[in-house]
């Protein structure tokens, strides 16, 4: 009898180890399964993290003070403005708050939801409203911003005697694709060749150097093998010699890339002594000088040579509304938070602060919101 006892509990124990054993393997499969799949989302997760750190990278941090505009309804803001300017009185405060809080693109897109909506040009509506300095200020922001500065440019060349100021500004200071898209709209809005008009109203190395910066054709990089030897030529154009090479100043320093320009002072500081920009005004007079410098100070910083074209725009006797108003709308989508810190930084008071100081009334109060805050 004890022998069958036995070898029943033998066969029954049998299964049982095999269903577990079994139990076992099914787990550690699941296990590994669960693993594989954790490392397979890690992995997802760590690419597309450099995938966004690479694009962050390549795409620099966006430094104007006006945004496009999170839910934008160019319908709603066309109903808007509509209202603002229907009947007696118009609000202004609505208007100024509405298309200084748009990118210029809303903007366009406000132009066409109105047009569309009750048959009449924004623009021209937004005129028979307003006056003075608030309505030129808002009209600039109506306009795409290659057209502003081609009608700007314009306007500097056909009007009673040349605007040099307005020339330099926009030329020193634009890329080269920026200067290539001015001059096609240029001629297809303004009715004619930007360098034409240039050669009709200027003269002498001031003329070359214009139209050199007009090819928009600056070389890309930095030149390592001719760094040194372009800040030797450049001495030996001016402060290396009895009078001065223009042609020299000008080729380098129209051509070259700014990073490459930037490379380029550092080895001449050292070798002439002085600063480039102390040399070109020793060497160079009129408007050829005004030009050069302004070519060196945006080789260093645009934003600080919007600071102090700002600063200068300010501290005259009596405000030159129109750089003012030119910088504060073609700079708000660009670098403004930079030529805020520049001029924080160089003047001891912020750039708000200062605009409150000089204006008055909605021009004031547009020209605050486009600024986009007191340092």
């Amino acid at each position: 009898m004890p022998a069958p006892r036995k070898f029943l509990v033998a066969s029954t124990s049998l299964p049982l180890a095999l269903d577990w054993g079994w139990n076992l393997s099914l787990y550690v499969g699941l296990l590994l399964g669960l693993l594989t799949l954790l490392m397979l989302l890690l992995w997802m997760l760590l690419k597309q993290l450099s995938n966004t750190v690479a694009k962050s990278m390549l795409q620099p941090e966006y430094r104007g003070s006006v945004r496009p505009y999170v839910n934008f309804n160019a319908k709603h803001d066309a109903e808007v403005l509509h209202k603002a300017m229907k009947g007696i009185g118009t609000d202004e405060d609505a208007i100024l708050m509405l298309l200084t809080a748009r990118s210029n693109d809303q903007r366009q897109q406000i132009k066409a939801a109105y047009k569309k909506a009750y048959g009449k040009d924004l623009v021209s509506a937004l005129k028979s409203e307003l006056g003075g300095l608030f309505e030129s200020l808002i009209v600039a922001l109506m306009t795409p911003s290659v057209s502003y500065d081609a009608s700007q440019l314009q306007k500097a060349l056909k009007g009673a005697g040349t605007d040099d100021e307005v020339l330099i500004e926009i030329l020193a200071s634009r890329t080269g694709e920026q200067i290539k898209d001015i001059i096609k709209v240029y001629k297809k809005e303004c009715g004619g060749k930007l360098e034409k008009d240039i050669c009709g109203d200027t003269s002498g190395h001031y003329q070359k150097l214009l139209l050199i910066l007009v090819q928009g054709n600056r070389e890309k990089g930095v030149d390592e093998g001719n760094i040194e030897k372009d800040a030797k030529d450049l001495y030996a154009a001016g402060e290396g010699k009895f009078g001065t090479d223009e042609k020299k100043f000008i080729t380098i320093l129209g051509n070259r890339s700014a990073e490459h320009l930037r490379e380029v002072f550092v080895v001449y500081k050292k070798l002439a002594g002085s600063d480039i920009e102390d040399s070109v005004k020793g060497e160079t007079t009129g408007n050829l000088e005004n030009l050069l410098v302004a070519v060196v100070k945006c080789a260093k910083s645009v934003p600080q040579f919007f600071a102090e074209v700002l600063s200068k725009s300010m501290k005259r006797a009596g405000t030159d509304d129109g750089t003012l108003m030119r910088i504060m709308v073609s700079r708000s989508e660009v670098d403004m938070l930079d030529i805020r810190a520049c001029f924080k930084k160089t003047y001891g008071q912020s750039l708000y602060k200062t605009i409150q100081e000089d204006t008055t009334g909605d021009y004031q109060k547009a020209l605050l919101y486009l600024c986009g805050g007191n340092d």
